[in-house]
């Protein structure tokens, strides 16, 4: 093994012998990957193609033992550190360039203890990881709305997804959680020890360690839930979102109602002459008795006239992957998010503008249905603060090859810039981008100068600063 150089947290570059990597893999039970690996590629490949950088260390970590040696290891030698989950990881900063990259990706285990209703869950675990251990018991708990989503990362930025209106944010299910910190040690985060640090994981995204095994509270949901689409066309849009708009703001908890803009794939319940043409898609799911949900659905299945209307009784974990064919791994992505109090005329004549001109056929709108248990918390309860948000408008550029890129970016861009008058100033962290560091502030509101002093307690030196990132107030 030759030399490796390699990033100090300093922007520096420093060379780490042969006999200091050996000897860090030698204590490990995972493995070390460096640029001359066979596998290096493969390991540093991420879910947005857009991403292409190239670490100059990957740890691939087995256990919680392999997290300590690897921090202390970083620690001891300033090294610029990621930490990659198991999910998509839009922005890309679980790959440090130049840098040690923290994998967790192997670390996937699920355990369940139904009559607790408790599931404890490894970081590199996703969704799909998840339910399938859950719902052999009929349980569930808060998470996203695409199976391959990683459940680390879902639940350090807040955390929302089908059942949510029910049940809460995925922090706000968060029990406990073990956390390597970077001294080197591991804490459990709780209501009742280290309960600041237990805050400010919950929203305040990879800024205060390395989490290595989540405990989540589970509640009865499925196995079978009363779910599916209502497809319109666009040109009916306008007068759909209205009355939808007048529908959710009346729906029972148990009903969750998303809205995605977007060209039709060719679905095979919907004629083929709809294919590849602009749709407004109503995605519904009833967190409840499917008979409850059919009188709870009617209105919005009364709204319009519908292309196709395909709603019924699945299994939860198959409407978990619903949306996963347009979410797979090797496109190219570019998200801008939203936070809306409501959806104004104005808000839908902007969204149904940009809708009528997408640059890509993968290109979609996605507006997420929030409020009820969400809204319910109080603000300073957790990091995770925009309690009155009732809407989450995702601007998801999507599309496939770089040739694409500036109508994709252009798209996207204007779309937020448009829509940024109707909106409240806020963000989900889990969905954005690289290049929005200054909306690190609005993304926390008021419960940003609390983060930066826990940061400051907890990382100082800013070790853990490939993220939304929280400088602390001290050193870095």
């Amino acid at each position: 093994m030759p030399a490796l150089k390699i990033r100090t947290l300093h922007e520096q570059e420093m060379v780490l012998e042969p006999s200091q990597v050996e000897g860090l893999a030698s204590r490990l039970r995972g493995d070390v990957v460096t640029p001359d690996s066979p596998e290096y590629d493969a390991a540093r490949s991420i879910w947005n193609a857009m991403i292409d950088r190239r670490p100059a260390m990957i740890v691939r970590c087995a256990g919680v033992a392999d997290v300590l040696e690897v921090v202390r290891f970083a620690r001891q030698h300033g090294l610029l550190v990621s930490v990659r989950g198991g999910g998509h990881n839009i922005a890309g900063s679980a790959l440090a360039e130049g840098g040690l990259v923290i994998d967790l990706s192997r670390m996937r285990s699920v355990w369940v203890d139904p009559q607790e209703r408790v599931a404890r869950v490894e970081p590199g675990a996703t969704l799909a990881d998840l339910d399938h251990e859950t719902q052999a018991f009929g349980l569930a708990t808060p998470v996203g709305i695409n199976s391959t989503t990683g459940v680390a990362g879902l639940t350090l930025g807040g955390g929302f997804g089908w059942i949510s209106r029910r049940f809460g944010l995925t922090v706000d299910n968060l029990l406990s959680a073990d956390v390597v910190t970077a001294d080197g040690e591991l804490r459990r985060a709780s209501a009742t020890e280290n309960a600041d640090l237990f805050w400010a994981i919950r929203g305040g995204g990879g800024n205060f360690g390395v989490v290595t095994s989540f405990e989540f509270r589970l509640h009865p949901v499925g196995p079978d839930v009363l779910c599916g689409l209502v497809v319109h066309p666009l040109a009916d849009a306008r007068s759909v979102l209205r009355q939808y708009r007048a529908v959710v703001a009346r729906a029972p908890e148990e009903l969750t109602c998303w809205v995605v803009l977007r060209k039709a794939p060719p679905l095979p319940f919907l004629p083929a002459e709809w294919h590849g043409k602009e749709v407004a898609v109503l995605a519904l799911m009833y967190a409840g008795d499917p008979k409850d949900g059919e009188l709870a659905m009617e209105p919005v299945r009364a709204i319009g006239t519908p292309i196709a209307d395909v709603v019924g009784v699945n299994p939860f974990v198959a409407w978990e992957k619903m949306f996963d064919p347009l979410l797979t791994p090797g496109a190219r992505n570019y998200w801008k998010s939203h936070d809306l109090a409501g959806l104004d005329d104005a808000a839908i004549d902007v969204m149904l503008d940009f809708a009528s001109r997408l640059p890509s056929p993968h290109c979609e709108t996605f507006i997420g249905h929030l409020g009820g248990a969400v809204n319910r918390v109080r603000p300073e309860a957790t990091a995770f603060s925009r309690r009155d948000t009732e809407f989450i408008v995702n601007v998801h550029g999507r599309w496939e090859t770089p040739a694409e890129d500036a109508a994709g970016l252009a798209w996207c861009r204007g779309l937020f810039d448009a829509l940024a008058p109707h909106a409240t100033g806020g963000v989900y962290v889990n969905f954005m981008t690289a290049d929005e560091a200054d909306r690190v502030r609005a993304a926390y509101g008021a419960n940003y100068d609390r983060l930066v002093e826990l940061k400051a307690h907890y990382d100082p030196d800013n070790l853990f600063r490939s993220n939304q990132n929280i400088r602390p107030n001290v050193h870095a």
